[in-house]
């Protein structure tokens, strides 16, 4: 087993491979930037060194950087989590030059997987579906030659790289140079290589992908499937498992495809196969992911095995020590990513201090995070903060869990996404289990919807009465305090607090309103109000140029408060 192993990477994934280091009693090595040098991996970690400033392409993804670190810091070995330099060949190779074990495939296995034309011959070779395509496109003519083969809709896709950059939808032949200048361009830029191949695009697919586990000794098993099809852009948001109605005859033929892929190229370490399930049963290998997944804690909810620690054994030479008759799958289990995202501005970045963290728990609940309240979220790296996971004895449970502990979890000062998670929660088609691809757009893209009378009421009462407490002492029915009050896209109210003391009075649009408002006193205000018989709790977080980021459970609002004066 090695001694030490430094992690190449940041954030909640660093987190999880130090705690894994800890449980095989092995010293962590972590590389922060100076963007980082505060953040929980640093200080989890048993060593850390600083890595470069806080742009990642100076210092995560530095390779000669990271190489010098490892070899000064006498490793045996490097995690590179996911993103960065996982998937990066000439990175494990300049590991395994420098004398150290990259925790992971070979170099050569994740060239020819990372590129998608070469990756697609090598499964068609192995005898496992492919989505109907071609190989690299070098001209225009080829391509609409191509494209009439294959059939409208097509993708133009970028034979490196992944996450949606580099992918183009063409629905007639008038659009196909367009895309394939972009994507090229894209790709380009993103990764380094401008190469692109045309793929059919198959209409609301489902999402499913297969984890495998290898040893060096030939040892090759699948883990199951994840349900990943709630995505935007191409960028999945919550994944789960087991998949809808899926049977064990497919889960079998999914898993023998996968493992028959693996074995196809040699594969030593933790893999995913990623196939796309079409309406009529029938599934086509998408690519494979040669590095540890973001939604792993899913499948080690239900197998109870740790892929983290698997991988840290495999890569130091030990066989898997269980076979694929002996994995067994316990209950369903869910994560739900949470992003420093604005989902109703479009899922725009939302950067920024976290003033207030407060993590939920209990059983069946696990948090992954690598920040905390007083943490900054800056622009630099991808906006995920936290990936929370419910499991339970089935799906039902699991979405109850689930569901209690979005509804637990409260992030202050900055925009994230579990407004539309907990939307998610309730929305009827999810709660089925029939949804695909297409749904976010179909379903989720009007955003919560308008704000509704009695909602209304209650946020402009309650950023009102706020307000007249910072003034002073509204308690008296003599001092009447006046305030404009805007909620988004509407126009301002006047409102006028009758009493700030708990049964608080307002009067709104010539109506008086009474409700009861209990809160504490430090920011973010935590407030729940009663107003006849139905409750609400808010966040109220009080911005510097006036007004109050208000936090309700299905949306944020920033509502703008400004003083009559008398």
């Amino acid at each position: 087993m090695f001694e030490s192993i430094l992690i190449a990477n940041r954030g909640e994934i660093a987190v999880r491979i130090v705690r894994a280091c800890r449980a095989l009693g092995i010293r962590s090595v972590a590389v922060f930037s100076e963007a980082d040098q505060d953040a929980l991996h640093v200080r989890m970690a048993d060593e850390a060194h600083l890595c470069g400033p806080a742009r990642a392409t100076e210092s995560y993804l530095d390779v000669s950087r990271i190489v010098e670190i490892a070899a000064r810091a006498r490793v045996d070995a490097v995690h590179p989590g996911y993103g960065f330099l996982s998937e990066n060949a000439s990175f494990a190779e300049a590991i395994a030059d420098a004398g150290i074990v990259f925790i992971g495939p070979s170099p050569e296995v994740i060239r020819e997987m990372g590129l998608k034309v070469a990756s697609r011959n090598r499964m068609i070779a192995a005898g496992v579906p492919v989505v109907p395509g071609c190989g690299e496109i070098h001209d225009l003519e080829t391509a609409r030659k191509a494209a009439v083969e294959i059939g409208y809709p097509i993708l133009v896709k970028a034979s490196a790289g992944g996450g949606g950059r580099g992918m183009r939808r063409v629905d007639d032949e008038g659009e196909l140079a367009a895309a394939i200048e972009r994507a090229a361009s894209e790709a380009a830029e993103a990764f380094g290589d401008g190469a692109i191949y045309l793929e059919k695009l198959l209409l609301n697919p489902r999402h499913i992908e297969i984890q495998v586990m290898a040893d060096s000794a030939g040892h090759v098993v699948h883990l199951g499937e994840r349900e990943c099809s709630i995505q935007r852009r191409h960028q999945k948001l919550l994944e789960e498992s087991p998949a809808h109605q899926m049977s064990p005859e497919r889960r079998s033929a999914m898993g023998a495809a996968a493992t028959r892929a693996a074995r196809s190229v040699g594969y030593v370490g933790a893999g995913t196969c990623e196939f796309l399930l079409d309406a009529g049963g029938d599934f086509y290998f998408l690519e494979m992911n040669t590095r540890i997944q973001v939604e792993h804690p899913v499948t080690e909810a239900i197998t109870g095995i740790d892929l983290v620690q698997t991988q840290i054994r495999v890569a130091a030479g030990e066989e898997l020590g269980f076979h694929q008759q002996e994995i067994r799958f316990d209950g369903h289990a869910i994560e739900a990513r949470i992003y420093a995202e604005d989902p109703d501005k479009g899922f725009l970045p939302s950067p920024g201090r976290i003033e207030y963290w407060s993590a939920p728990s209990g059983e069946g609940i696990r948090l992954d995070s690598g920040f905390e309240g007083g943490h900054t979220i800056t622009p630099h790296y991808d906006p995920m903060i936290a990936k929370l996971i419910a499991h339970g004895r089935d799906r039902s449970q699991a979405l109850a869990r689930m569901a209690a502990a979005l509804d637990e979890f409260t992030i202050a000062g900055i925009r994230t996404g579990l407004p539309f998670l907990r939307r998610l929660m309730i929305n009827p088609t999810f709660r089925a289990g029939a949804y695909d691809t297409g749904f976010i757009e179909a379903e989720m893209s009007g955003g919560a919807g308008p704000v509704s009378s009695d909602l209304r009421a209650i946020v402009c009462g309650a950023v009102a009465v706020m307000s007249a407490r910072g003034i002073g002492d509204a308690g008296d029915d003599e001092a009447r305090l006046e305030f404009d009050v805007s909620l988004p896209k509407q126009a301002a109210s006047r409102v006028t607090v009758l009493s700030s003391r708990s049964p608080c009075r307002i009067e709104l649009d010539g109506e008086e309103i009474a409700f009861e408002m209990n809160f504490d006193s430090e920011p973010p205000i935590l407030a729940t109000i009663v107003r006849d018989g139905s409750v609400t709790r808010a966040e109220l977080l009080p911005r510097k140029k006036g007004g109050f980021d208000v936090g309700l459970r299905d949306r944020v609002l920033r509502v703008r408060v400004a003083e009559i004066e008398a």
